[in-house]
Order: structure tokens, then C-alpha cells, then sequence
């Protein structure tokens, strides 16, 4: 044999450690599935199931709450790029993301500025995720796990919630898991063109959302830990270079856009680094595991030691997506209900290989039977209890209910789009309104068409978005009638109660008269249903 056949030999050792994980070669899974023709098409009715009901959970009741200050913001620019010369006066194009999404959101407002279209957008790129998840679990560990990782994503809580809404998170996620793909495929068949490929979808993934580059982070964990993944310094220097040239869109924006652009991408830059927490440090743990379902998590970890003795470079891979994020965004002040969500394709595969590939260990007596009776019903029970886990909750979020309580990122705001629409109906142009926060003046401002200021927004620039203006004076913007409205709502009072009693007592200071109330129902001590406002309106005098 000459040199060069021992080299491929070598070569394909040390990146198949072993046969059985191999996706050319059977496991006991993927031979049951694969025994009849029949039996074959279990994987691809299951990815067909997976995209349905993905599908009905991601569209259902869509609209019946109008956006959240998140989706505002997002749909503001979208409008501004397209030109609305109404909205582009309340949402400047440049603020603290680059603008991937906001632009393919803007093709879909050439015909039409509304809060659907966005949202739609949003949903198609998570049914693409979906499919993308079967593919790379496929890939991994077999066509089993690949469409037992699709139903998983399908249908997990965390992603059904951010995918409906039009937010950054759900398609950066997309391209991350894009750039995932295909460094394993690199990883696999150890040819660079994937490489440089993973070097594209990585600068999408920044373009998308500036915080997706930190699973660059966990690229370079798992090639520092499997050196039988060999990586030429050449083919490295030109993924980066892939990736750079994509990224470098983003900056020559901002300088094309004059000084202004660079002036406020710099402030966004500061305000980022410096801008206070928004939660405390229990805050992931307390809430990112039952949006991705307990069921998961357990079930990939058990994993990760019941398959130990099949331990390869995948597992390296997938552990290093899910942990460098976690441990980021962890460590980062600023904390987010849809910063983790990167993380999921990875935990659900996780949790795939396991229902695809354990088996246990039996007496030889009791090993036919008891295979027989794992591969035929054991496992697919299995796989019916976890979607269980998982469909009962992400249905109960989807329904249309109104609740006084609101987390950021989980879901739209109620009464907001009523009081917007209100506002554009009967007040002025050109009034201006006072509210506790920014995050109620968004989406007034979005649905309104009128100037709306926080309360809250600090006047020191370190410590408050670029975007916003500080009131400086409120007394004095009352009396010389720069400010006519001051609108209260439930939610930014229960995060900022110095400011909602602020508020409050200039409405009372003012002879604030009420012209709009945006009540729910809900239950009092007594077990009686009761009226709780969660948007006040007064219209205020000097």
C-alpha cells in the first residue's frame, strides 16, 4: 500500500473512532426502522409530523396579541428601510443589532406595514430550523435520532414561543445551527470546502444578531479537544477571512451611512458594556430549563453517561454548543428570556441520540425478547411521553390568554396594540406622551404614530439606550405643554415602582383625567372575578 492510501487509512480512524455510531453502519435502531420499506419511512413520517404540528403551534392564535417593545423596535425599522414616513420619525434604522432580519422583514412591507407579516417571517424560519435539526441529527447518529430531534425542537416550549414572535433570536438560532451542520460535516468527511462554508454562516449568524458569535467560542472548544479533527492553519485562516467578509457588511453600513451611523453603532457599544443588570444570577436557572423542557435536559445527560462507552467527537461538539453559551451568557449582567436559545438544537439532539441509540444490557436468555420488545414499543413510548412533556405546555402558551404579568421575550403585550390604536384615533398630531418606561412608549410609538418618552430612561448616557431621550424636566415639559398624555400600565409598574408612582403623582399634580382604561379580568382574593387595569391613559393639564 503507498503512503498516500495509508494516510486516508489513518485519516479515517481518527475521525470514525467507531463503526457503530457511524451513519453508514446500523445501530439497533436504525436496523428496526430499516427492516421494511415500511418501517423506513417512520423517520420521514415523523420529521412530516414534526413540521405539522411545529407549524400549527408556531401559527395558532399568532396575532391575537399585538407586539412586545422587542417586536416594536424590529418592525420600526423594517418600516424605516422600506421608508414609512411615519414610522421612521419614532425608530431609527441603526440602533443596537445588525439589520439581517429587519431587512427580509422589510421585502415582506413593500406591500404594507403590519404586525403580522413580521411574525409570519419569523415562524417560517423556525419551521426551517426544524428541518435543519433533522438533518443534522441524521447526520450525527442516523435518520432515528435525526427525526426524534425534529419532533423535539418542533415542540419545545422555548422554541414554539420566541418563533412566533418577531424577534432576533429565532433566526439567528437558525443560522447558528446552520453553522453547526456544517462543521460537522467538516468534521466528518474532513474536507475543507465545509469549513469554509461554517465561516459564511458564522458571519449570517452575527449579522442576524451580534451575540450568535459566541458560539465561535465553542467551535475552538471542540477542535482544542478532538485533535483527531485536524484542522490545516490554511483552511482555518480562510474560514475566518469567509467569515470577516461577511461580518464587514455590517461596519461599511455604518460608515456609508455618514458619521452618524458610526457615532450611534459606538454608543450602542458603550451602553452594552456598561448597561446595568436587568436580573439576578438565578435567573436562567429559574426559567430556560422548563422552557426547554426538564424531560430534555434529563434525558440528554443520562445519556451522555448510559452511552459513554460510544463516546466520539459529536457528543464534544454538541456538549461544547450547549455549555459555552451557557457559561457566557451566565457570567453577562444583561440576561434575556431568548439568549439560550442556540442551545436548544444542541439539547435536543442530545436527547434524540439517546431514545435513538441506548439499549440495555441483558441476560443472553432474555435478549431477544426483551430487544424485541425495546425496539417495538419501549423506545416509542418513550419518545410519546417526552413529546408529552412538551406539547402540553407549549399549547398552554400559545392560547390566547391576558395576564397582568409579563417577561420579556415570551410573548406579546396585552392592550398594547388596543391603546396604540386608540391613541392614533383620537389624539392629536404631534401630541406627546409620557410613560414609566421605553419599553410601553415602543409600542405606543408603533401602533400610535405619536412621540412617546420614558419615565425611566436615565439622562446619563452610559446608562440608557442611544436611542431613547431622557426627559430631563417632567414638570416642566407638563406646564410649557410639551407633554399632553401620561400613560401607566401594570407591567412596567411591577418592574419599576419608583417610577410608576412617579408617574402617578404627576398625573394627580397635573389634574390627569382619564381617557382611556385597558382592563383584564381576573380573580380576586374571594374567588370573584374582578377588573384590573393594566393601561391608564389621562390626558394632563398644566
Amino acid at each position: 500500500m503507498n503512503s498516500s492510501t495509508d494516510t486516508n487509512v489513518s485519516l479515517d480512524i481518527a475521525v470514525r473512532p467507531y463503526r457503530s455510531m457511524d451513519v453508514s453502519s446500523p445501530t439497533p435502531w436504525s436496523r428496526l426502522w430499516e427492516s421494511t420499506k415500511a418501517i423506513a419511512t417512520l423517520d420521514k413520517l415523523l420529521l412530516l409530523v414534526a413540521i405539522g404540528v411545529g407549524g400549527f403551534l408556531r401559527l395558532v392564535n399568532i396575532n391575537t396579541l399585538g407586539y412586545n417593545t422587542d417586536e416594536a423596535v424590529y418592525a420600526g425599522q423594517a418600516a424605516g428601510i422600506v421608508g414609512d414616513p411615519t414610522l421612521s420619525q419614532f425608530f431609527p434604522i441603526i440602533r443596537a443589532h445588525p439589520m439581517l432580519f429587519q431587512f427580509v422583514v422589510s421585502l415582506g412591507f413593500l406591500f404594507g406595514v403590519n404586525d403580522l407579516t413580521g411574525r409570519l417571517f419569523s415562524a417560517a424560519v423556525g419551521l426551517a430550523t426544524i428541518y435543519l435539526v433533522y438533518k443534522l441529527g441524521s447526520l450525527l447518529y442516523g435518520p432515528a435520532a435525526g427525526a426524534i430531534s425534529a419532533l423535539i425542537i418542533a415542540i419545545m416550549p422555548y422554541h414554539v414561543v420566541v418563533t412566533r414572535q418577531l424577534l432576533l433570536d429565532g433566526p439567528m438560532t437558525f443560522c447558528a445551527t446552520l453553522s453547526l451542520y456544517l462543521v460537522a460535516r467538516f468534521a466528518t468527511e474532513q474536507r475543507p470546502r465545509w469549513l469554509y462554508a461554517a465561516g459564511v454562516a458564522m458571519g449570517l449568524t452575527f449579522l442576524t444578531k451580534e451575540t450568535g458569535i459566541i458560539v465561535i467560542g465553542a467551535i475552538y472548544v471542540f477542535l482544542a479537544l478532538c485533535p483527531q479533527i485536524r484542522v490545516r492553519l490554511r483552511d482555518l485562516v480562510i474560514s475566518i477571512a469567509c467569515m470577516i467578509g461577511i461580518i464587514s457588511s455590517y461596519p461599511l453600513s455604518l460608515i456609508f451611512a455618514g458619521g452618524e451611523g458610526t457615532k450611534k453603532a459606538q454608543s450602542y457599544l458603550i451602553w452594552q458594556l456598561f448597561r446595568r443588570p436587568n436580573h439576578d444570577w438565578t435567573f436562567y436557572g429559574t426559567t430556560a430549563p422548563f422552557a426547554i423542557g426538564l424531560g430534555v435536559i434529563l434525558i440528554a445527560v443520562v445519556g451522555i453517561w448510559l452511552l459513554r462507552g460510544e463516546r466520539t467527537w459529536r457528543e464534544q461538539l454538541l456538549v461544547a454548543w450547549v455549555i459555552v453559551p451557557v457559561f457566557f451568557f451566565q457570567l453577562w449582567p444583561t440576561k434575556g428570556f431568548q439568549y439560550l436559545l442556540p442551545t436548544a438544537p444542541a439539547l435536543a439532539i442530545l436527547a434524540a441520540r439517546t431514545l435513538a441509540l441506548w439499549s440495555p444490557t441483558l441476560e443472553e436468555g432474555r435478549q431477544r425478547l426483551g430487544q424485541l420488545l425495546l425496539r417495538r414499543w419501549l423506545k416509542p413510548v418513550l419518545v410519546g411521553l417526552l413529546a408529552l412533556t412538551l406539547i402540553a405546555p407549549s399549547w398552554s402558551l400559545v392560547q390566547a390568554s391576558v395576564s397582568d404579568q409579563f417577561l420579556a421575550g415570551s410573548g406579546g403585550v396585552p392592550g398594547g396594540r388596543e391603546a396604540g390604536l386608540w391613541i392614533r384615533a383620537n389624539v392629536p398630531v404631534g401630541a406627546k406622551l409620557m410613560t414609566i418606561g421605553p419599553s410601553m412608549a415602543n409600542i405606543l410609538q408603533f401602533y400610535g404614530h405619536r412621540k412617546a418618552y420614558g419615565l425611566s430612561v436615565s439622562p446619563n448616557p452610559l446608562h440608557r439606550n442611544p436611542s431613547y431621550e431622557a426627559i430631563r424636566n417632567p414638570d416642566q415639559s407638563i406646564r410649557s405643554s410639551n407633554l399632553q398624555y401620561v400613560v401607566w400600565d401594570s407591567f412596567s409598574a411591577s418592574r419599576s415602582p419608583f417610577f410608576s408612582n412617579s408617574l402617578k403623582r404627576f398625573a394627580d399634580q397635573y389634574h390627569g383625567r382619564v381617557v382611556y382604561e385597558q382592563s383584564i379580568t381576573i380573580e380576586g382574593p374571594d374567588g370573584s372575578k374582578v377588573a384590573k387595569p393594566i393601561i391608564i391613559i389621562y390626558e394632563v393639564r398644566p
